[in-house]
């Protein structure tokens, strides 16, 4: 960290560890496991809440120090109502029921998003499980809702520009990166996308400059311990050269 702040990939070079220390995870694919088996698409969601559990525990287990999910989108307010309401009622059971959990297995919990649309009662329901587990020092569980990657980079922007109105100069990014969602937590150093599709959906557009991706066709309620290993496993072959030559790295490296 410099100042406060994680280091920016774009401008400095980070540790890279064996095990990330960051996974961002987009859930996709709970409508298509449902309907593969004649299910409603809220049958996927309700299902897709065990796997998301599978892999906190995997996570932990393998000492992930974040991990980030892309819960619902600033864009999917366009779904179906009753789909939508639906989402609305199971991240309010979800978290009444694993809140404590989180909080006695020494997790801290953040949901980063505009929280303006949500029901008064889920956003009270946020703020005292951010409150309970603030001085929690394992793993950092974060849930993005209503969240998107440009209303991050705009949000910044606009209180930068709302605390000195008459400057002139650039912004830096150490400015910007520190008024964003995610400025508490390094930049993600694996991208985990499920379903099969391969793009990043407007998820932590800033963060993501130097992200390690993986895309699986794997659906997320099938999403296991063995598929967060085998992404994992993934990542671990990679070579992350932040713009140096792979000379470079084994010169660094002492080979």
């Amino acid at each position: 960290m410099i100042g406060g702040l994680f280091r920016s990939s774009t401008r400095d070079i980070p540790d890279v560890s064996q095990v990330p220390k960051h996974i961002a995870v987009i859930m996709d694919g709970n409508g298509r496991w449902a309907r593969k088996r004649m299910l409603p698409r809220v049958a996927g969601h309700a299902r897709g809440v065990e796997a998301l559990r599978a892999t906190v525990r995997g996570c932990v287990d393998r000492g992930v120090e974040y991990l980030t999910v892309f819960a619902f989108s600033s864009e999917n307010w366009r779904r179906p109502q009753d789909e939508v309401s639906f989402l609305m009622q199971l991240f309010l059971k979800s978290l009444q029921k694993e809140i404590r959990r989180m909080h006695d297995n020494d997790m801290r919990f953040r949901v980063i998003g505009d929280l303006s649309k949500f029901d008064p009662r889920l956003v009270d329901m946020i703020r005292e499980a951010e409150t309970l587990t603030a001085g929690n020092g394992g793993l950092n569980f974060t849930v993005a809702a209503n969240y998107g990657g440009r209303w991050d980079i705009l949000d910044a922007m606009s209180r930068l520009m709302a605390r000195e109105p008459g400057r002139l100069e650039r912004f830096t990014e150490d400015e910007i990166a520190s008024e964003l969602s995610m400025s508490f937590a390094p930049e993600p150093d694996l991208f985990i996308r499920t379903g099969g599709e391969k793009r990043i959906s407007n998820f932590l557009l800033w963060q993501l400059a130097y992200t390690e991706l993986y895309f699986t066709d794997v659906l997320w309620p099938d999403f296991d311990d063995g598929a967060l290993g085998q992404a994992i496993g993934s990542y671990q072959g990679r070579e992350r050269r932040f713009g140096r030559t792979s000379e470079q790295l084994k010169a660094d490296a002492g080979e």
